[in-house]
């Protein structure tokens, strides 16, 4: 497996598996079947509402905890939200029977998001995080934090696909030393994504399905990918993309489907923030 290296030096793998929209019942049985076929790293949240089936999962695989990367992501807290930051922490911890992170996110940019940092920054500085990051911040949220706090964000997991390309976005965090993540990187299948005719030809000249041609668009770039199956077969068929390489060619022909919009919300906008900042997780 191949990985990158974030700006603490941690080591983190470039494919892995996540389980948003997995549903609770479903989801021990997926991530067994995502560890037997290779994934080492696990993507989920306190908001998915599956961390402890990701947990007994992981109890059951066996594997080392040192080959394994983990990563949660922290929802909105109320104040006071460094308090309840720990909590929240120690919660999703217990969930998954682990006695430290890889990868911490705060998931949404709203809320007391300093507290919350500082709070993350403590986690971190104590080991029970590896490393911290953030989901779903746009360029101005997040230069902003970087800004006016110590820790610059090992990670941004951002919605990333071939219809919502973020390149531009990508550069600026390099430059800040932010690790891209994607989520979303099928795009749920949104604008008929799987029979696309420009992606399906390019997949058809490397012997490649469409979702492996996207796969490695994205690891190809260097953007961590975490793809969600409940099927083995496809578990398999998302792990094995790193073996080709698409041309300079295809890759510019790629960048041309991008509609510079996310498919799903801007977090710019006052009903999405008004939805999003109001919403709490069940106690």
């Amino acid at each position: 497996m191949h990985h990158v290296t974030l700006n603490n030096g941690v080591e983190m793998p470039l494919l892995g598996f996540g389980v948003y929209q997995i549903p609770a019942d479903d989801t021990e049985r997926a991530v067994s079947d995502a560890l037997a076929a290779g994934y080492r790293l696990l993507d989920t949240a306190a908001a998915y509402g599956n961390e402890d089936a990701v947990g007994r999962a992981i109890k059951a695989g066996g594997i080392p905890r040192e080959e394994l990367f983990v990563t949660t992501k922290l929802w909105i807290q109320d104040a006071p939200a460094e308090d309840n930051t720990r909590r929240a922490f120690e919660t999703s911890l217990d969930k998954l029977g682990l006695d430290h992170l890889d990868l911490y996110l705060m998931h949404q940019p709203f809320g007391d998001v300093y507290a919350q940092w500082r709070a993350m920054e403590t986690l971190h500085r104590e080991g029970l995080a590896r490393a911290i990051g953030v989901a779903n911040f746009y360029p101005d949220r997040l230069l902003d934090l970087i800004a006016n706090n110590e820790t610059v964000p090992a990670v941004n997991q951002i919605e990333t696909h071939p219809f919502f390309q973020r390149a531009d976005y990508q550069a600026l965090m390099s430059e800040h030393g932010v690790q891209t993540q994607s989520w979303g990187g099928f795009a749920e299948g949104r604008n008929d994504l799987f029979t696309n005719p420009l992606l399906t030809e390019i997949g058809e000249a490397h012997g490649k399905s469409v979702a492996q041609v996207v796969l490695r668009w994205l690891t190809q770039r260097g953007v961590i990918a975490i793809p969600k199956s409940v099927r083995p077969e496809r578990m398999a068929e998302n792990i094995d993309v790193l073996d080709f390489e698409l041309t300079d060619d295809q890759l510019a022909r790629i960048a041309t489907l991008d509609t510079g919009s996310s498919l799903f919300f801007d977090h710019h906008d006052p009903e999405i923030v008004t939805w999003l900042a109001g919403r709490r997780l069940d106690a």
